[in-house]
């Protein structure tokens, strides 16, 4: 009787294709890895620009933190909720004085959006024919744009005043608008003179952004339009803005944070301390916080400020998404 002997499978060298996988492999996730690589620079630098001030500021919130602890302010005695009372208790002087200044900046804040919007489309749409010298009246109307805020506004302070200034003596002593010359940077007035300056400010930006968007309309839409007898005024409803709402979407939701949030403006305005008709909220919770050296409750005040600003720009991307998807039905 005979026997077979069986004999193990000898095992083959991994060949070069199989050799080459795990490299494949290693320079796909390195690949993949690279953008997250890039952007790690900039994501550190907007942690401890943003973030991390942003969540000291919400710990200060709930601190008593006051002149007498600048100095280590950790070791301010922990207040809970009091400072948030304190702001919205409209009854009393800080809570009165917090709602009187943030209805301010509400009403200038809705007119200046609207007119920046509504000179800087209008001046967009003029611009977007072919003519002489278009070019150079595109440039100037940026100027307010690049120039730098504080020599700007500096430059405003200058031609608010009231003896000697620009406005003053175009109104008054050339034109006789007025019977007396006026106080721009105090009183009733001192809204009016912020909201030119926010304004003249602010067009430009909203130019850009809708010139930039009319490029992306197709011309054929307004030679069928022409054709079909439609004026200028039916083509700019039927199609010029219809065509940019995406575009105005994000542009009034822009200009609308920008313009609640700006300090540079009032500050180089008026000083330390805005007039009572241009308190606007930034300025006072900077008097709040470094005036009347009560950093706890202006802590509070710009935690309440970012809590509203997150609820409206929250409601109004909720709003304009449910609008895009009405129209796309």
């Amino acid at each position: 009787m005979t026997t077979t002997a069986f004999k193990e499978p000898v095992a083959q060298a991994p060949s070069g294709a199989a050799a080459r996988e795990p490299r494949r492999r290693t320079g796909r996730l390195r690949r993949a890895s690279l953008p997250y690589l890039l952007l790690l620079p900039a994501l550190l630098l907007e942690l401890l620009v943003h973030l991390v001030p942003m969540v000291i500021g919400i710990v200060m919130s709930f601190k008593e933190l006051t002149q007498f602890y600048i100095r280590d302010w950790s070791t301010a005695p922990w207040s809970g909720l009091g400072n948030y009372k304190v702001s919205v208790d409209f009854d009393a002087p800080v809570g009165d004085a917090l709602l009187h200044s943030f209805f301010v900046t509400v009403g200038f804040t809705l007119l200046s959006v609207a007119l920046c919007w509504l000179i800087g489309t209008a001046a967009a749409i003029c611009m977007q024919d072919t003519f002489r010298g278009r070019g150079l009246l595109r440039a100037l109307f940026l100027v307010p744009y690049a120039l730098p805020v504080y020599a700007a506004v500096i430059t405003w302070v200058f031609m608010f005043q009231h003896d000697n200034g620009l406005v003053n003596h175009v109104l008054h002593d050339q034109l006789h608008l007025t019977g007396k010359p006026s106080f721009w940077l105090i009183g009733d007035n001192s809204f009016y003179a912020l909201l030119t300056v926010s304004v003249w400010k602010g067009w430009p930006f909203a130019f850009l952004i809708v010139m930039a968007g009319l490029q992306n309309i197709p011309r054929e839409l307004y030679e069928a339009a022409a054709l079909d007898g439609a004026g200028t005024w039916q083509q700019i409803r039927r199609i010029t803005l219809p065509s940019l709402r995406p575009v105005n979407q994000v542009l009034v939701l822009v200009l609308f944070l920008w313009t609640f949030n700006d300090f540079n403006t009032p500050y180089v305005l008026f000083g330390k301390s805005a007039p009572e008709a241009a308190d606007l909220i930034s300025v006072h919770i900077y008097q709040a916080s470094f005036v009347t050296w009560n950093f706890g409750t202006g802590s509070a005040m710009s935690v309440l400020l970012l809590l509203f600003l997150l609820v409206v720009t929250g409601g109004y991307l909720l709003f304009t998404s449910r609008g895009r998807r009405a129209a796309d039905v």
